[in-house]
């Protein structure tokens, strides 16, 4: 009998990292390390958030044309983004527990399908009300689908490439967003505007059926799927507001904090998203192909925010990374507002730092919020503290239509830079989960 002791059993980190480094290094190497199954994952999570981000800038798009044909002020307008908000957290509550339940994949088709057809429904909208309510529906399914998505992926990644793997999932709202602007462009400059917000509205229903055909290939994580079986708790909201007791830690403490992190982002963020193409139609005097351009610059400066600050994510840690461009997207946003008028040069240059920058902010929310639960609850946690963001930050759009009337937009926009401040703070209250493997 030999004498030797046995090798030790690979550690997830072995097996997932440095057992594979010479296959995961490079620009790409996070995409290889996912596998075959997990990058076909990442294909429809990333396809489905793209068609989420489409859907949703339908309306900011063609926020003008809507005021003008139902007759509304700013405060109406920017209703129509809070109360998609709002709905969203509801589905994307709902979304998590489900996922929780039922499975990833399972859950993020019923996304879907869900903001596929209430998108088409609004434009086929009568009324300032009913287009209203077919917003709201459309929200269920669009809360859902990031969380449900980022998690999928998460669970397939490994943790040394975990932030700029859902980074990168991240980088496709910026996808979606470019190719809503693009079809804005052509739509307006063919259409008349009471037909062209219609149209913009029934595309939104086209990347679907791709969508859907994908993820008919798609599986949840083996591993993640067999230890989500095995728990007691399945999408449980009582679990994620259990404090803790008798020396066991909760997660009340955690979904606090994340939940006022998610609020502060998100407020930012949507504010700068629902009104920036307002701001440069209506004070800044562009046309609808020249707007197209300056969103060039916001879009390009996103995409690329959302790579970079994924590959930091992993390099600086969850906390400094959104510490970092937390600081750097509220002074964007008070330089943008700030334009000197006649200025459309420097507004046209400074759109580039200013996407990069609140986008860089979320590309360690799919791997940070996904490291802060356990596979139990992760998706009713993420899809709960994610999407109550959405809901409270909501609030800020609105209060930024309300005041355009007196301040002006872009002097309005300035609320946008308090949302960054709150994400700061929350932070205060987390812990850095870089490196942390999921369990």
């Amino acid at each position: 009998m030999s004498t030797t002791p046995p090798s030790p059993a690979p550690t997830a980190d072995a097996r997932s990292g440095a057992g594979e480094r010479g296959a995961d290094d490079g620009a790409l190497g996070w995409l290889r390390a996912l596998g075959p199954r997990g990058r076909r994952a990442f294909a429809g999570a990333f396809g489905g958030y793209a068609l989420d981000s489409y859907d949703y800038f339908t309306l900011p798009l063609s926020m003008v044309a809507l005021a003008a044909y139902f007759r509304l002020d700013s405060g109406q307008t920017g209703l129509f983004t809070t109360v998609t908000l709002v709905v969203s957290a509801v589905g994307g509550a709902v979304a998590g527990v489900v996922a929780d339940r039922v499975g990833r994949v399972k859950a993020l088709m019923i996304t879907v399908v869900t903001y596929a057809v209430f998108t088409v429904a609004c434009g086929f909208a009568p009324t300032y009300e009913t287009l209203l309510v077919f917003r709201a529906l459309q929200g269920l399914g669009f809360g859902g689908e990031w969380a449900v998505g980022a998690i999928l992926v998460a669970e397939y990644a490994s943790a040394r490439h975990r932030g700029r793997t859902l980074g990168a999932i991240q980088s496709s709202w910026a996808v979606g967003w470019a190719l809503a602007a693009v079809v804005y462009t052509l739509v307006f400059s063919f259409l008349g505007d009471d037909l062209a917000w219609r149209v913009m509205f029934w595309t939104g229903a086209l990347p679907a059926l791709l969508v859907i055909w994908m993820r008919r290939r798609v599986h949840d994580a083996p591993e993640a799927t067999a230890q989500r079986e095995r728990s007691a708790q399945k999408g449980s909201f009582a679990a994620i507001f259990k404090p803790g007791r008798d020396g066991q830690p909760g997660l009340l403490r955690t979904t606090v904090f994340a939940g006022l992190l998610s609020t502060g982002v998100q407020g930012g963020y949507y504010t700068l998203a629902t009104w920036v193409p307002t701001y440069l139609k209506s004070e800044r005097g562009l046309s609808v192909v020249g707007t197209g351009s300056y969103l060039t610059f916001l879009i390009s400066g996103a995409f690329l925010g959302y790579l970079t600050g994924g590959h930091l994510t992993d390099r600086l840690g969850r906390r400094r990374n959104i510490w970092l461009f937390a600081l750097l997207s509220a002074i964007c946003i008070l330089a943008y507002a700030n334009i000197p008028s006649g200025a459309n040069t420097l507004l046209l240059v400074l759109g580039f730092p200013l996407g990069f920058c609140m986008s860089a902010i979320f590309s360690g929310f799919g791997s940070y919020l996904s490291e802060l639960y356990p596979t139990a609850v992760r998706g009713t946690g993420q899809g709960f503290t994610y999407n109550t963001g959405r809901a409270v930050g909501a609030a800020f759009p609105t209060l930024v239509g309300f005041l355009a009337d007196s301040w002006g937009v872009g002097g309005a926009l300035v609320f946008g830079a308090i949302g960054y401040g709150i994400a700061a703070l929350a932070l205060l209250g987390l812990p850095e989960t870089r490196g942390k493997e999921l369990r």
